[in-house]
């Protein structure tokens, strides 16, 4: 399966960037399990990546600070009992995240205040919780 990594229309990831590892899945399978190298962990290098034009780097860069390691991105896969499928699951994700986070950025939320309707029926809410936790303490006064 080494073909090119579609992102978006215009960002291809060529095969040669990417790099995949195989390890032994853990949980339920039986005998297998301890037999086959199903897990796959799929890595890209996104700081070092020819193929990433410098603005796309920068914005990968800041919105997966958290994920990269040593400037590589890594997923792993082991959901499925094959490697085959294992290894197209570490691809979609990636590509996944890769979109994701060479989408543009998320509008700024606009600040709205509260209905008086719905503050009113918090104070309510609140007052009848009150209520509820008097009469646990045998006070009746209201």
């Amino acid at each position: 399966m080494p073909d090119d990594l579609p992102v978006t229309r215009s960002l291809v990831i060529p095969a040669a960037e990417l790099s995949e590892r195989f390890s032994r899945s853990s949980g339920p399978g039986g005998q297998g399990v301890n037999t086959t190298d199903s897990r796959v962990e799929l890595s890209f290098d996104v700081l070092g990546s020819p193929s990433l034009p410098d603005p796309v780097r920068a914005r990968l860069r800041q919105r997966l600070a958290g994920r990269l390691v040593d400037g590589v991105l890594t997923v792993a896969a082991s959901e499925h009992r094959t490697q085959l499928a294992n290894r197209r699951a570490a691809r979609e994700r990636l590509a996944a995240l890769l979109r994701e986070a060479t989408g543009p950025p998320p509008r700024p939320r606009r600040p709205t205040r509260p209905t008086r309707g719905s503050q009113r029926r918090r104070l309510e809410g609140k007052r009848q919780r009150g209520v509820v936790k008097r009469g646990r303490q045998g006070r009746y006064d209201e």
